[in-house]
């Protein structure tokens, strides 16, 4: 349950934080308390993993476990291409780089 990936936010509808869980996307703590928040997400997360185990069902691994290639494909509009292209041939580095470096 620590290996998972968390986040606090601060909600202005429900005036409350928010405790989230990555590898959990359904779930949800609110409290008054940041604090609180933080441990309540933590708490349903192994409470969720708990039933899961006693049902067979397949648990979702961390992020953090995960392998990651440093890879993945993203379609772009060609006019954009283009254009990125263009500024990575004037500032002579690889299309790669220029993107990794806007992404980063």
């Amino acid at each position: 349950m620590d290996k998972y990936t968390y986040r606090i936010t601060y909600s202005q509808d429900d005036n409350e934080y928010v405790g989230l869980c990555a590898e959990f996307p359904s779930l949800s703590c609110l409290d008054k308390n940041q604090a609180k928040a933080f441990t309540g997400i933590q708490k349903l997360v192994k409470e969720v993993i708990a039933d899961m185990k006693k049902e067979n069902e397949t648990i979702p691994e961390p992020l953090s476990a995960k392998q990651y290639s440093g890879k993945f494909m993203v379609r772009i509009p060609p006019e954009v291409h283009r254009d990125l292209s263009i500024l990575a041939s004037e500032n002579h580095i690889s299309l790669n780089r220029l993107v990794s470096a806007k992404l980063s």
